[in-house]
């Protein structure tokens, strides 16, 4: 551990800003130049993780191979970098008072007081260390969630600062994320709320090394000069985030222009080191010169917050990326939705997508988004929930099981085609009970996921309570669904798709979790193909 380099990013004037994907963008520029690097979320809720959390409120939950459910800036780090994370990766203030009560009710710290300092913010540096002594990376990038100011995240910022005075400035390196608002009536950037934040970080004994500015065009040399001057940053270290035009993706070449990782190194006495850039360019590249473009229809519950579905949308694009095509996105909430309207909701679609989730609404509306997507040969994708609709679609309109349903639905179901993971059923802790992580499959060949995949054996990341009820295996192999994936055991059907149409599948797993922009998962760029091609013919 005595040579990683650990790398603050702290957050200022408002949320939002894009500390995670910044930290990411940073994670990858330093992996062109040769360096290993680990990144780690720290979340100042005192939930123990987002896993109840309403989408609404925190976006997606990210899950890990090891079956953590995490912030969804976890996804950023894993798409940007060439690294795998796990729970270690992911630390929240209900995590550290949790095991800081836990060793206090044990008797560990001796009859002594505990306090914040020095034991809460010892177990914050405990987490930061356990990390870089494990993956032994040259840099670990912490990102402190929240925004400078909050109450929240004082033990966190108190945590690096003794870091800070511990090992040094040639370890331990603060960058600050801050916004520089344009008065849209002066049309004019103003510096006051970054000098201010920074103020914010002096207060609690923090001196930021380098400034990333959220700005709406890049900053001219004067405005460097000036938030230099004010928050005693040297001008080079003012980094411009200036707003993107056309993907996140090229945000590393951005601040690779702005050069912010020669600077990060610098500052640490590090050598550059030759950069090989090439793969990411392709990808800007890609995206910049998609020859066509194609609509996707987004079926999901919470389709009214972005964030939400976040890797479902960036795994949409990675497909697009390798299709060379623009994916667009019509998002459709599934409860507006039904058999009369379906067709003219749906007219413009060339591939309908339902993604995971939880609860009973809208479930009608995702199931007439399938049915009419079966039926008009258009490309279907169905993810977890989404997968358990399409077999409840087609058990009624195929099977002529009129009643089918989940027993998560309806539990009193004459026809329960989904149903409860029976070893847990007398479970009713939540956050407890579910198929978390990764877990392997077997794909059958000569099926549409074996032609995508091109292997028997795939290992994909699960977040589920309900399976497919094996009793109907054989009513529904009799009636043409091919049940192409399956756990090791035979015991779990993963994997559904129904061979007489273009491209029809539904997974019982999160593929949207895998993919990368230079790896785009195999699933999504076959649908995505799929939906090209469908286009052609509209």
């Amino acid at each position: 551990m005595s040579k990683t380099k650990f790398i603050f990013v702290t957050g200022g004037v408002c949320s939002s800003l894009g500390k995670g994907v910044s930290a990411a963008a940073l994670g990858c520029l330093l992996e062109s130049r040769g360096y290993s690097v680990s990144l780690q979320k720290m979340d100042p809720y005192i939930n123990i993780d987002p896993g109840t959390m309403s989408p609404y409120q925190h976006g997606e939950v990210y899950v890990t191979e090891d079956g953590a459910e995490t912030d969804l800036d976890l996804g950023y780090y894993e798409r940007f970098t060439k690294s795998k994370f796990t729970r270690k990766n992911s630390v929240s203030t209900g995590q550290i008072y949790n095991t800081v009560i836990q060793r206090e009710r044990k008797g560990d710290y001796l009859g002594r007081t505990v306090q914040v300092v020095p034991h809460i913010t010892n177990e914050i540096r405990n987490r930061i260390y356990t990390l870089a002594r494990e993956n032994a990376t040259d840099f670990v990038i912490v990102e402190i969630g929240g925004t400078v100011g909050d109450i929240e995240s004082i033990p966190f910022l108190e945590a690096i600062r003794q870091m800070r005075y511990e090992h040094g400035p040639s370890q331990v390196l603060f960058i600050h994320v801050t916004l520089v608002p344009t008065i849209t009536v002066a049309g004019e950037a103003k510096t006051k709320p970054t000098q201010h934040s920074v103020k914010e970080l002096l207060a609690l004994g923090i001196q930021p090394d380098i400034l990333i500015c959220r700005v709406n065009q890049p900053m001219p040399k004067e405005m460097k000069g000036k938030i230099s001057s004010f928050c005693n940053v040297k001008e080079e270290n003012v980094i411009s985030a200036s707003d993107i035009s056309t993907s996140i993706y090229e945000i590393p070449k951005m601040y690779k222009e702005e050069k912010l990782d020669q600077v990060v190194l610098k500052t640490l006495g590090l050598e550059l080191g030759k950069s090989n850039f090439t793969e990411w360019e392709k990808i800007i590249k890609s995206l910049q010169s998609a020859k066509q473009t194609v609509q996707i229809a987004v079926v999901g519950k919470y389709i009214s917050l972005h964030d939400a579905y976040r890797s479902v949308y960036e795994s949409l694009s990675h497909g697009g990326i390798a299709n060379e095509a623009n994916v667009e996105f019509i998002k459709v909430d599934p409860e507006k939705l039904d058999k009369t309207n379906v067709k003219d909701v749906l007219k413009s679609a060339h591939g309908v997508l339902v993604p995971g989730g939880f609860g009973d609404r809208g479930i009608e509306g995702k199931i007439a988004a399938i049915q009419h997507a079966r039926t008009k040969g258009i490309p279907f994708f169905g993810i977890c929930l989404g997968m358990q609709c399409a077999v409840i679609e087609y058990a009624r309109n195929v099977l002529g099981l009129k009643d089918a349903n989940s027993t998560e639905f309806r539990p009193d179901s004459p026809d329960p085609v989904i149903s409860l993971i029976e070893e847990q059923m007398d479970i009713d802790q939540m956050g407890g009970t579910m198929r978390l992580g990764s877990y392997p499959c077997k794909i059958k060949k000569n099926t549409l996921a074996f032609n995508e995949y091109k292997q028997e054996l795939i290992y994909e990341r699960h977040r589920h309570r309900f399976e497919f009820t094996n009793k109907y295996k054989q009513r529904f192999e009799e009636k043409g669904m091919i049940l192409s994936g399956i756990s090791p055991d035979e015991n779990l059907i993963e994997i559904v798709e129904i061979p007489d149409h273009p491209w029809f599948i539904g997974v019982q797993f999160h593929p949207e979790f895998t993919g990368k922009p230079t790896k785009p998962h195999p699933l999504f760029a076959g649908f995505i193909r799929a939906a090209v091609k469908f286009s052609r013919k509209a």
